[in-house]
């Protein structure tokens, strides 16, 4: 296996033509025993699946990949914000910077629209799939949330390869930083990228809706929000929709 330059130390890349999901190879190889760190990659995936059972449009020319990694259950949730810094990392490497923002918990946005998106799955006992898709080339039309790619907001074609090695790094980093300070360390950086932050949001819960203020993160990374005439409401899931106009 031939490492791309910069690859972190100590982990692995295994590449494959077509999968169903490289999440679903991640759950296959740590029912197998494999603990990682591995990272997983496709040129194709014949069955991506987003966050709360959504599907993820698979086009060509984009990054699929998952990190099959071990890690405390309970701590995934933070890992998904070291993972969407390394994606933005990864985006804001081709766009500028300001160009490049995080809706919580874990979508990455270009010019306002998504670009990438993390789903994180706990596996057999401490084994975690991280996995990312980042629209490097194409982007699908209609969706619920608006999409665009790296190709079609910079003008640049972006290999999947390059990306990845780029990826790798910086979650390497991310994950160090956790490591390190917990939590603490990694929400000052996602804040400073967070779309919607000190404005009115709306966010869909299993059987309801709330809308509110994005006020802040709380110390594990729920968001806070402050409905009109009431306290802090604490959200662990939801999904979000930024006010129409919020970068």
């Amino acid at each position: 296996m031939t490492y791309p330059i910069g690859w972190p130390a100590g982990v692995r890349l295994l590449r494959f033509d077509s999968l169903e999901s490289t999440n679903e190879e991640a759950r296959r190889l740590a029912a197998s025993g494999d603990s990682g760190p591995v990272w997983i990659t496709a040129r194709e995936q014949t069955k991506g699946r987003g966050r709360r059972g959504n599907t993820w449009i698979s086009q060509p020319g984009n990054l699929f990949a998952t990190l099959l990694m071990t890690a405390p259950h309970a701590s995934a949730p933070q890992l998904g914000f070291a993972a969407s810094l390394a994606a933005a990392d990864v985006v804001a490497s081709y766009a500028s910077q300001v160009r490049v923002t995080l809706k919580w918990p874990n979508d990455v946005l270009l010019d306002g629209w998504k670009v990438a998106g993390i789903l994180l799955e706990a596996l057999n006992r401490d084994a975690l799939a991280v996995g990312i898709g980042i629209n490097l080339l194409n982007h699908p039309e209609g969706t619920e949330t608006p999409a665009i790619s790296v190709d079609a907001a910079t003008g640049r074609a972006v290999a999947a390869d390059d990306a990845l090695a780029t990826l790798a790094a910086r979650f390497t980093a991310w994950y160090a930083v956790w490591q390190g300070q917990g939590f603490a360390g990694l929400k000052p950086h996602w804040l400073q990228r967070a779309s919607g932050l000190g404005q009115p949001i709306r966010a869909r819960l299993p059987h309801s809706e709330i809308e509110g203020v994005f006020e802040d993160l709380d110390h594990d990374g729920a968001l806070l929000l402050r409905a009109m005439n009431a306290g802090l409401t604490r959200i662990t899931a939801a999904e979000v929709f930024l006010s129409e106009g919020v970068p």
